[in-house]
Formats: C-alpha cells, sequence, structure tokens
C-alpha cells in the first residue's frame, strides 16, 4: 500500500486525473506493487524553496512497506521517477527531490486494523 505525496510550487491546474493515474502507475510499476493499492496525493500553490531557489520545483515522498528499505532499490526507484517527473513537469532533475520512506506493516491502517492482521 504506497504512499505518494508531491508538494509543489506549480499550480494546481498542471495536475490532472490523467497526471494522477500516470505518476501512480509509474511508482507502482517501479514499487512491483498494484496499481490498485496506490495512494496519491498532490499539494499543489506552496510556497517551497529547493536549493536556494524558488524556482517551479517538487518535492515527492515515496512511502512503502518493502519497496524502498535499501540504497539499491531506490536508486532504481529514484530513475524512473525523475524520467517519469522530468518528463511530464518539463523541470530539470535539479528542481526535483524525492524522499524514500520505508513503511512497516504495523505502521500502516486499513479496514480498522494495521496491515500486521490483514
Amino acid at each position: 500500500m504506497p504512499f505518494v505525496e508531491v508538494q509543489t510550487n506549480l499550480a494546481g491546474s498542471r495536475f490532472s486525473e490523467d497526471f494522477l493515474r500516470k505518476l501512480s502507475s509509474c511508482v507502482a510499476a517501479t514499487l512491483g506493487k498494484p496499481d490498485e493499492r496506490m495512494n496519491v496525493v498532490v499539494k499543489a500553490n506552496q510556497p517551497m524553496l529547493v536549493g536556494g531557489s524558488c524556482s517551479p520545483c517538487v518535492l515527492l515522498s515515496v512511502s512503502a512497506i518493502g519497496a524502498t528499505d535499501n540504497a539499491d532499490k531506490n536508486k532504481e526507484h529514484s530513475a524512473k521517477i525523475f524520467s517519469f517527473l522530468t518528463g511530464e513537469l518539463g523541470l530539470a532533475e535539479d528542481r526535483i527531490v524525492i524522499l524514500f520512506h520505508a513503511l512497516q506493516l504495523h505502521q500502516v491502517g486499513k479496514k480498522g486494523t494495521v496491515m500486521s492482521f490483514l
């Protein structure tokens, strides 16, 4: 059950339902997770500074169980997600930062319990 959160100073109009679906599919594929388990949130129009500049930028967080827990995996995920974001949003790589968070089963609640019991 991966979670993707995009924070950006870009306008919300840049993030159509089509973009959300494409981002979800991209991240699902790289993490090896089913599309129907993905959760995506975009927070647009945020006051942001990345690398000392307020130019257009994206801070993307990816949290997942068993898919973001080591450097080798995250290096592969990063390459694929950067390729998607630079292509879709027209941003240079230095205007994008990705954070990876490894989740444990007991840290994700669903259906009135946690994933450990599902």
